[in-house]
């Protein structure tokens, strides 16, 4: 699609909401058993009423914490953060996050740092979320980039499944190798598996996407076209469940995909001054049957951020009337 000679200017960068006191969370035991792994449990059911979207049930095992709900843009949209009080995952590890949410509640989840994969010997660290969206249910799935060290062995796999009129919206960002200390991965293993199904009358499930993603740590793998390219940072912003004129799930507008490709082209030209190897990133957005993809693949985490984030922003101006407010927790 032709780009316009003169794209709009970038938005300025979200502001974030007032400063408010975090609620202080037991300290957990610093690391597990002797001979043992973590296996960390989260399980959230969101409800709606009259008081807008509530935490309605809550279960939390060690070394999964959720701080308190905060609502920076109103009652109807609870913000939750998960904490991971052990600082990060090492092989046979395990954290499984279940989030349930009611007709008409409206979710958005975050992490409080960047998740840190560990280098193991053998065994898997593994993280399994799955989450059921109500009809008319809305769920923000936004967590903080993940950071896989060289020689690491991770598995993180997601299903959603959407009622009819729920929307899903989430990303993740993948840094492979410490490569602010020089580190390339170079083995190890990265797979990532996401589903997203829509709940059908007769019971069944209909497969909106389905997305299987596996990287072997090797030195073609970080150099070849078809791996890396040299690009230590991958990433993926997924919306499903977009609302149509009708007011039923229709197709994303060419106007949001073609402002969301010319916000990704500003981004570049700002950074003319940086290394060559900045500007080499990549990009791409494309319309899915009920939503859209976002990809990205490059060496800047904060440019992938910011990006998504400027696509995040522009689908709640679409379908919102309050502007989105960037958790305090990412500042």
């Amino acid at each position: 699609m032709a780009f316009h000679s003169q794209p709009p200017p970038l938005p300025p960068p979200l502001s974030p909401p007032p400063p408010c006191p975090l609620p202080q969370c037991a300290s957990p035991e610093a690391s597990p058993p002797p001979g043992q792994n973590w296996l960390g449990k989260l399980e959230l059911t969101y409800g709606h009423g009259d008081r807008g979207t509530t935490i309605g049930q809550s279960y939390t095992q060690a070394p999964l914490r959720l701080q308190r709900p905060f609502y920076p843009e109103g009652p109807e949209r609870c913000q939750s953060v998960i904490v991971h009080t052990a600082g990060g995952m090492v092989g046979g590890d395990r954290l499984d996050i279940h989030l349930n949410l009611e007709p008409q509640a409206q979710a958005q989840v975050t992490t409080a740092a960047a998740a840190k994969i560990y280098r193991s010997n053998g065994p898997e660290a593994q993280q399994t979320v799955t989450a059921h969206l109500g009809a008319g249910a809305c769920l923000e799935w936004l967590p903080q980039e993940t950071i896989v060290f060289n020689q690491a062995q991770y598995r993180q796999q997601m299903q959603v499944i959407l009622e009819p009129g729920a929307q899903w919206l989430g990303w993740e960002v993948t840094r492979l190798g410490r490569t602010a200390m020089g580190e390339q991965f170079l083995a190890g293993n990265w797979r990532s598996r996401t589903t997203v199904y829509a709940q059908q009358a007769d019971g069944s499930q209909r497969p909106l996407w389905i997305d299987r993603q596996w990287l072997p740590g090797s030195p073609e793998t970080v150099q070849s076209l078809h791996g890396l390219h040299g690009c230590p940072v991958v990433g993926s912003f997924v919306w499903l469940g977009c609302p149509g004129m009708d007011g039923v799930t229709g197709e994303v507008s060419g106007q949001l995909l073609a402002q969301a490709r010319q916000y990704w082209q500003r981004l570049l030209a700002d950074t003319e001054a940086a290394p060559a190897a900045v500007t080499q990133d990549q990009a791409g957005i494309t319309r899915l049957p009920q939503g859209l993809l976002c990809r990205y693949r490059g060496h800047s985490t904060s440019r992938a951020n910011r990006w998504f984030r400027l696509v995040w922003q522009l689908i709640r101006a679409q379908g919102s009337s309050l502007p989105a407010q960037i958790p305090r927790v990412w500042q």
